[in-house]
């Protein structure tokens, strides 16, 4: 199969190399600085990741036990980035540092293992925000990059041997991606069936049976986590009462939205060096075969982006050389052009996820507003818990937090709460102290800059009437 050649970035020597490293790096830490907290589809791993590093062999502390979720995942990226993370987190809890900026360690140790598989293509114009969070995508896509890399490279048994590892512990839906690369190395004869069939099946059986051991051990029951995860998504197809978006959506939406300039420009590379279409129709026909999944996010499909962007960092390369040619140089300007909409459209969407956390900063600002020695306890609702609140959030004692679900709002009067952090507004019994603003909408506006953000409060603070104390504390309040 011909390879397209070294990506740009690589050409400008040793020192070029590693400036685009760093640059990339330094994006990457600025957007987990400065959006630290982490949405429910990443809640298991931040927990897994709190509790091994803070309760270590005592299982029977681990937030999963009494908030398993909707399906078991795997803690073996957890731990990988918990080992990594440990001795910085070990000097941090000496000099009793708040547990937020472990938080911060653990997720810019994942951006570094992210950003160091981007490192093996050396191109890349998006999944920069992605690249710390602690998805069981991104752990996926790590080893996904790694594939694409050993497949430039011509060493197709290890190409599929990553991708089962991908497949069989972290996301199961990387199958759909196998499946099709492996096609297209049997049918150019670069690997043979029976050898193929050889080493992937052992390496399955592998990962299988080291998966089995340590989820066994974590979850207290004989467990293979991604098979239940296939089994609820694909076969009991119960995906979708989370929502459903149309067959097209992925190719339509998510995929422009998360490219911007690069989406066109894969395009273009494919027309202008057909060397990357033996290996983009792969990544392609993977996306094809996920939209049949009614149930749809940017995430499931985040693996076939960077294969895209090296079809697009090539066709930016053929404009780049030939932009003093006639007829290119109009090209060349538009290209440009593109690339400038794409950083302001890319700044208006950073703006709008660092206002998508409401709950991590009205925990942080109960913190900062209350610093009595007095013990609190705080209820955390679940709306709040799965828009920024992590175990790493939490403070020590005198501080006390409970996450007791299925607490009607008449029966809050009852309990003896401290402080409530949820979405309600008004609750008896109970003073709404402050209200912390959460992203809604992008508004088009007829002037500079023609976008922007729609802020409506989303997380209530409340304090309990029956305790002087919170009473005599300076609360800006609701509006």
């Amino acid at each position: 199969m011909p390879r397209p050649k070294p990506a740009p970035a690589s050409s400008g020597g040793w020192f070029a190399g590693w400036g685009w490293d760093l640059m990339l790096g330094s994006i990457a830490a600025f957007y987990a600085v400065m959006a630290p907290y982490n949405k429910v589809e990443e809640s298991f791993n931040v927990q897994a990741m709190h509790d091994i590093l803070y309760h270590t062999y005592h299982i029977e502390k681990y937030d999963h036990l009494e908030f398993p979720g909707v399906v078991p995942r795997t803690f073996i990226g957890a731990f990988v980035i918990s080992i990594l993370s440990s001795p910085a987190v070990f000097v941090m809890r000496l000099l009793h540092v708040p547990k937020f900026y472990c938080l911060l360690t653990v997720r810019l140790l994942l951006s570094c293992v992210t950003l160091m598989s981007l490192r093996l293509l050396r191109v890349q114009f998006h999944l920069l925000f992605y690249s710390s969070r602690p998805l069981p995508n991104i752990f996926a896509l790590a080893l996904v990059n790694l594939a694409y890399s050993l497949w430039f490279k011509g060493s197709t048994i290890c190409t599929l041997q990553t991708l089962i590892v991908a497949a069989v512990v972290f996301r199961c839906d990387m199958i759909l991606l196998l499946g099709p690369i492996g096609l297209a190395l049997l049918l150019s004869r670069s690997v043979s069936l029976l050898e193929a069939v050889k080493y992937c099946v052992s390496t399955a059986l592998i990962c299988i049976g080291f998966t089995m051991l340590i989820d066994s051990i974590m979850w207290r029951r004989i467990l293979w986590p991604e098979f239940e995860v296939l089994w609820f998504n694909s076969v009991l197809n119960r995906s979708s009462e989370w929502g459903t978006h149309s067959i097209h959506w992925y190719f339509t939406s998510a995929l422009p939205r998360s490219m911007l300039v690069a989406y066109p420009l894969c395009m273009v590379g494919a027309l202008l060096d057909r060397r990357i279409v033996p290996y983009m129709l792969p990544v392609f026909l993977f996306v094809v075969l996920y939209s049949k999944l009614p149930h749809k996010e940017l995430r499931f499909i985040i693996g076939s982006i960077p294969m895209f962007n090296v079809s697009a960092s090539l066709a930016a390369s053929r404009l780049y050389n030939n932009r003093k040619k006639a007829g290119w140089n109009l090209l060349y300007i538009l290209m440009l052009g593109a690339f400038l909409v794409s950083l302001g459209y890319s700044a208006v969407t950073f703006m709008a996820s660092y206002n998508n956390y409401p709950g991590g900063y009205a925990l942080k600002a109960l913190h900062e507003a209350d610093s009595s020695v007095k013990e609190k306890m705080v209820h955390i609702d679940a709306f709040t818990a799965m828009s920024g609140v992590s175990r790493f959030c939490e403070n020590e004692y005198p501080w006390r937090y409970s996450k007791e679900e299925e607490i009607s709002i008449e029966e809050f009067r009852e309990r003896n709460f401290t402080y409530l952090l949820n979405e309600h507004q008004s609750i008896s019994g109970y003073k709404c102290l402050f209200a912390v603003d959460g992203f809604s909408r992008v508004k088009l506006q007829p002037r500079i800059p023609p976008l922007s953000l729609v802020k409506v409060p989303k997380v209530f603070a409340h304090g309990n009437l029956r305790d002087p104390d919170i009473l005599s504390l300076n609360w800006p309040g609701c509006p």
